[in-house]
């Protein structure tokens, strides 16, 4: 796993690039980024259908509930699965099927945000989207291979640089 920060040196880490040649380091870094996340955070993760978006939300659901067997189920059908852990109550949402945020209000979004949100096609969220949320780019690459952009979080970015 590389990351190449996307800022000259002594600056703020506005974005960083981490190449994952396969599934486990799509989870190492979940892991890493779950041993950043607060209450109150938003995950927000972007790309395009098998970038890794779901793989890396049941790596960071694993993590944050401590069990490595947790059945973590793609939300495309529910929308919204909602998971208990030691630091919060985390809402995966995959809004895939929504039109815009209008049906956000009926899933729980407003109490939601009162935990941990992880949001799949989050471009769905419109004018609900968190400012201050962590923003996860997928992309394809050669093979299983993926490249994830991370942004936001200006106070833990550099962690990941």
């Amino acid at each position: 796993m590389s990351a190449t920060p996307t800022a000259p040196h002594n600056a703020a880490v506005e974005s960083v690039a981490i190449n994952l040649p396969d599934l486990a380091a799509t989870e190492a870094l979940a892991a890493r980024v779950a041993a950043c996340v607060r209450v109150g955070d938003a995950i927000l993760l972007e790309g395009p259908l098998g970038a890794g978006k779901t793989a890396f939300a049941r790596a960071l659901l694993r993590v944050m509930a401590e069990n490595p067997a947790l059945d973590v189920p793609s939300p495309s059908f529910t929308l919204v699965q909602e998971y208990v852990t030691a630091r919060g109550i985390i809402t995966h949402f995959d809004l895939w099927r929504l039109d815009g945020p209008g049906a956000l209000t009926e899933l729980g979004w407003e109490e939601a945000r009162e935990g941990i949100v992880l949001v799949e096609w989050p471009d769905r969220l419109g004018a609900l989207r968190p400012a201050s949320a962590l923003v996860v780019q997928w992309s394809l690459a050669e093979g299983d291979a993926r490249l994830a952009r991370l942004s936001g979080w200006a106070d833990r970015l550099e962690r990941f640089a």
